[in-house]
């Protein structure tokens, strides 16, 4: 029988799963349980695990074929693990913003899964944010509005890694054929869930089709500030041997850059996307997304 208890930290995002040793084998029921918890959680977190780089993939393989990042390739004879060490020698390049992961692919990544090695006393939390709570907050005629837009991705980030030679140059050619910047849905369909999606990210996220520079400049930022809502988010404080598992097709995140000079030690291994990005307004959402009720006062009313 299962001792798997999740323990929810906000009303629609982020949950604790406690009762479970990750050093051993998991049982399918025990695996269903997580994989449901994440779903409806968004985010979800273990701590405590003292599991292995090896114990840690192959938990990871649980959710789907690993994904290897086209510009970060690492992990030491294993390219499907991201070793994150940023400190004084290695500042962080763009992670503090808010995002969700390639989104600059046909298929962006499907779930993330990151390991906390070292972390410093304070600071270097990582934040998400509900992006179907910020669908939801957002007023009926603005849904209305974006529910046929569409938006183009890019790796804009990734382009200062090409800076510099002719080969440099060349390589960022053979990256914009791979990835030729797909269009998405502004609004998409969770492919399990049917929840509608503020699919929009400032970090790979450029423009929308159909709309002047100006115009859609200005739609975009208001979409973007939606993820910076705190009725929206969920923040973790890591310790070694915490684990975090996040759907990418649901929030974003962002990770807190404060512990600059110090040492801030992950690893990431995520899961390949299996699905284009699309919206079903007929699609009617098999779990709910709580509506968070933000009351402003009105100027002049006590």
């Amino acid at each position: 029988m299962s001792k798997i208890e999740v323990v929810p930290n906000q009303l629609t995002i982020g949950a604790e799963i406690k009762g479970l040793d990750l050093t051993r084998p998991l049982s399918d029921n025990d695996f269903n349980s997580i994989y449901q918890a994440l779903l409806q959680y968004k985010v979800i977190y273990f701590r405590d695990q003292k599991i292995t780089t090896d114990q840690h993939i192959d938990f990871s393989k649980k959710f789907g074929e690993l994904e290897i990042n086209p510009f970060r390739p690492q992990g030491e004879g294993k390219p499907e693990l991201q070793i994150i060490k940023n400190d004084k020698n290695n500042p962080v390049l763009s992670t503090d913003v808010w995002h969700s992961d390639l989104t600059f692919r046909e298929k962006p990544t499907k779930f993330t899964i990151l390991r906390c090695i070292e972390i410093p006393e304070q600071g270097g939390d990582t934040l998400w944010s509900d992006m179907c709570a910020a669908y939801e907050g957002l007023s009926e005629s603005i849904r209305n509005f974006i529910s046929e837009l569409e938006a183009i991705h890019d790796f804009k980030n990734f382009r200062v890694l090409y800076r510099g030679t002719a080969q440099k140059r060349e390589e960022l050619h053979k990256m914009e054929d791979m990835f030729p910047n797909p269009s998405h849905p502004v609004i998409i369909t969770h492919p399990e869930t049917l929840q509608r999606v503020l699919f929009v990210n400032r970090q790979f996220t450029v423009r929308i089709k159909g709309m002047s520079d100006d115009e859609s400049r200005k739609v975009l930022e208001m979409l973007y500030e939606q993820a910076s809502v705190p009725e929206y988010q969920f923040r973790l404080k890591w310790h070694p041997g915490t684990i975090a598992i996040w759907d990418n097709r649901l929030c974003q995140h962002y990770a807190v850059n404060d512990y600059y000079p110090k040492l801030r030690h992950m690893e990431r291994v995520a899961i390949l996307g299996d699905s284009v990005p699309y919206f079903d307004p007929q699609a009617k959402a098999n779990i709910e997304c709580p509506s968070i009720n933000r009351v402003h006062a009105v100027e002049g009313l006590h």
